[in-house]
């Protein structure tokens, strides 16, 4: 495998910036959506919701199939738990997992430090690793219930800066945060991954902070995570070629 799999340039095409969400119940769903977009799309999100309901061995039989994998896990416990779990990602051959930034810095940088080690041991490309800033279905009355004074952009450049002082990958934050970010990290190579899409006749769900495709690359996202847009829709297929078409005008 390619070590410097993690370290590629920011991606170019509209296809690979496009990541689908595969907010199903179970493996057969799942890869019902896969089969539908085989070919078109360049990643997938396995989350907590199809990870409890289908497990690993999804997730190491669709790496194995060639399938680029985001593992949305949102790893948050004590720094050693937390570096395992990494691991246990990294042996599945993921391309990337996410931790939570909240989590603190030793957190963060025990698990890059300890998932890099596991990789160069077993000569294999190390999975990028990004830290969840504030979910994009929380707002300031979200924060304000959890002892956090202030409005989301603020709590998220914060913890942006606290992941990448730890040496992560980039972040995950909402559309409308990546401006600030870019302007409070300089670092080039950091990455923003982006959920919270809608088409712009779309209702916004559980979702709050939320932006179109357009709207999402125009702000700087590196990938963006789509799944209602795409699942809902009677050709998955068509759906996910017009999104393409829409960022790539905009390219």
């Amino acid at each position: 495998m390619d070590l410097s799999a993690a370290m590629a340039p920011r991606p170019t095409s509209a296809r690979e910036r496009i990541i689908v969400a595969l907010d199903v119940s179970s493996e057969i769903e799942a890869r019902r959506v896969i089969g539908d977009l085989e070919g078109i799309a360049g990643a997938f999100k396995v989350g907590m919701h199809l990870f409890t309901a289908a497990g690993p061995n999804l997730v190491r039989d669709l790496t194995s199939s060639g399938h680029r994998i985001f593992l949305d896990l949102k790893f948050h416990d004590i720094p050693n738990t937390v570096a395992k779990a990494g691991i246990a990602a990294a042996e599945l051959g993921v391309w990337m997992f996410n931790v939570h930034a909240a989590g603190g810095g030793e957190m963060m940088s025990r698990c890059i430090s300890e998932v890099s080690e596991y990789c160069e041991r077993n000569s294999s490309a190390k999975p990028l690793i990004i830290g969840v800033t504030v979910l994009t279905s929380s707002n300031d009355e979200t924060l304000s219930e959890i002892g956090i004074v202030g409005p989301p952009a603020k709590q998220v450049v914060r913890l942006a800066g606290l992941a990448a002082a730890a040496g992560l990958d980039g972040v995950v934050a909402s559309p409308r945060e990546v401006g600030m970010i870019r302007a409070a990290i300089k670092d080039p190579a950091f990455l923003t991954v982006t959920p919270g899409i809608r088409a712009t006749s779309a209702t916004n769900d559980d979702q709050k902070r939320v932006t179109t495709i357009g709207e999402a690359f125009a702000n700087g996202s590196d990938y963006v995570v789509i799944g209602r847009p795409i699942l809902e829709a009677a050709d998955r297929g068509a759906a996910l070629k017009a999104l393409i078409a829409d960022a790539e005008a905009l390219q």
